[in-house]
């Protein structure tokens, strides 16, 4: 004789099998959600820098506005004007090529309407000896002409918190800057093409979409919610099934 498994126990397992599919699989759906968000990002961001460059000098014109520059972000655009250089910014542990280094960051203000941009100028490799040296870059004075593509804020890296003071930073705040320089900067970077110039590189990555990885992750939440249903069928029903026909 075998014991008989009691109802309540049935229903518990029952309904504990139902969760951890429910769960699995709707986190499954999730990551393919994620996939098909960044698959749009990407090919705005492909559509947007096949378009043709965008004159500067209307940026902070009286008819501009801060949504209608997010429309323009990956835009390639071409500013004349000249540099605050007195507010360059090094934004440290920034890689280029895997080395680690700078970002050069100096605001730019457009020649017509007066708006000052920061731009992501390149990547300089820092002191090895020296943690506090500046890198040797050229700042051209008087007119200038730059080109590159219209680009978020720089990301923030992994901080202590607190004000960040002095040319050498981890992470740079727009809100705090624009107080501590005194400039009504954009919200919006210009990232700047071109060849290597005045001690700085260009050669700026390419940002993969991480769709793949997404698709993995489903992939394997998807396997997870299969592998339990099955078994969930296979020792609650199929074999105390074998065992009756033993019995």
């Amino acid at each position: 004789m075998t014991e008989k498994t009691p109802v309540w126990q049935r229903w518990l397992v029952l309904c504990t099998a139902a969760l951890a599919v429910g769960l699995t699989g709707s986190l499954g759906l999730w990551q393919l959600d994620r996939a098909a968000q960044k698959t749009d990002l990407q090919n705005n961001k492909t559509k947007q820098a096949a378009m043709q460059a965008l004159d500067g000098r209307t940026l902070g014109e009286a008819h501009d506005s801060e949504q209608q520059r997010a429309g323009l972000i990956y835009r390639r655009i071409t500013l004349v004007g000249r540099w605050l250089p007195q507010h360059t910014v090094y934004l440290e542990n920034r890689q280029m090529n895997a080395k680690p280094g700078f970002f050069v960051l100096t605001p730019f203000q457009i020649q017509g309407s007066g708006a000052v941009l920061l731009v992501q100028r390149g990547w300089v490799q820092r002191s090895f000896t020296d943690r506090e040296a500046l890198p040797d870059i050229q700042t051209p004075a008087g007119q200038v002409e730059l080109q590159g593509h219209l680009a978020p804020w720089p990301s923030r890296l992994y901080d202590f918190g607190g004000a960040e003071q002095g040319p050498i930073r981890q992470n740079l705040d727009l809100s705090s800057f624009r107080k501590e320089t005194g400039l009504d900067l954009l919200e919006v970077t210009l990232l700047q093409s071109g060849a290597a110039s005045e001690g700085l590189l260009r050669e700026w990555p390419v940002l993969a979409s991480g769709v793949d990885k997404h698709y993995g992750y489903a992939f394997q939440w998807f396997g997870l919610s299969g592998l339990i249903a099955l078994l969930y069928v296979w020792f609650q029903i199929v074999q105390p099934r074998r065992k009756k026909r033993t019995v």
